[in-house]
């Protein structure tokens, strides 16, 4: 398949065609985009538009009175082969702020799922309950300074209201959790979606990204999926592209915060 082909199946699959992410959450199809409507806990936003010029903006705005009306904040996920080719400039002017831009990859589930096993003194063990959700997110805490209550929530829903949707590891050094990492299998479609992926500091350059990629594609390939994708930062593309993923496009996500959810604080 090749790279149009491919992006185009990517759109039908997982943009016009999504679905929700957890429970609790709903996919609206209305004024020609497609959008997840969650919890404050969950994601919020616009997964795929179809605009013009003329529209755009009024689009845009009725987007900003959904949203601001539930009290949600909201992220508008652009792709750098989205319509109007100012998308980006007219979200901002809206009072979106951008976030940073991202590379859309994608790899065959089943020329990753060899070798790279892990170094010596370090386990792969998969997590299938609380205690395992909470030392991912022990690692995305250490591994990214930032809060990790939504990584927590999702996954702890996932598992819990549909377990055979979500893969979830975690690399351990003795006692300690050092690397982490999730997938998304999408029924229906070819994907499985790699995310909430992250090293600790000190455990990285030691393979153990490498080996989780693996790891997430040889249980993506046994359950039929042919495609592996992500949304990689500037990071992480050299090394999935080492091991044999390619780019198809850009993704940025612009956020806007709702008065609202600001009145409500963190």
């Amino acid at each position: 398949m090749d790279h149009a082909e491919l992006l185009a199946l990517f759109d039908r699959d997982l943009r016009v065609g999504a679905r929700p992410d957890g429970p609790g959450a709903r996919v609206e199809r209305t004024g020609g985009v497609v959008r997840q409507v969650a919890s404050p806990q969950g994601w919020n936003g616009i997964v795929w538009s179809a605009l013009d010029e003329a529209g755009a903006d009024a689009v845009i705005a009725a987007q900003i009175g959904l949203y601001t009306g539930l009290g949600l904040d909201f992220e508008w996920k652009l792709y750098g082969h989205d319509r109007p080719a100012d998308l980006g400039r007219r979200l901002c002017e809206a009072g979106f702020t951008p976030g940073p831009e991202e590379t859309l990859m994608i790899g065959e589930a089943a020329g990753l799922a060899h070798g790279a096993e892990p170094p010596e003194g370090v386990r792969v063990e998969p997590v299938t309950d609380p205690a395992g959700v909470a030392l991912v997110a022990d690692v995305h805490d250490k591994a990214f300074g930032a809060d990790s209550a939504w990584l927590r929530h999702q996954l702890l829903a996932r598992l819990s209201a549909d377990p055979d949707t979500v893969v979830a590891v975690v690399a351990m050094a003795g006692d300690e959790p050092v690397s982490a990492a999730c997938m998304e299998l999408v029924p229906g479609t070819p994907f499985a979606g790699l995310w909430g992926g992250g090293t600790v500091q000190e455990w990285r350059g030691r393979g153990i990204y490498r080996t989780l990629v693996a790891h997430r594609a040889r249980a993506a390939a046994a359950r039929g999926y042919r495609y592996l994708q992500v949304d990689a930062s500037s990071q992480s593309r050299p090394i999935l592209e080492r091991l044999g993923f390619v780019p198809l496009t850009t993704t940025t996500p612009y956020e806007y915060r709702s008065r609202a959810a600001a009145r409500r604080g963190p």
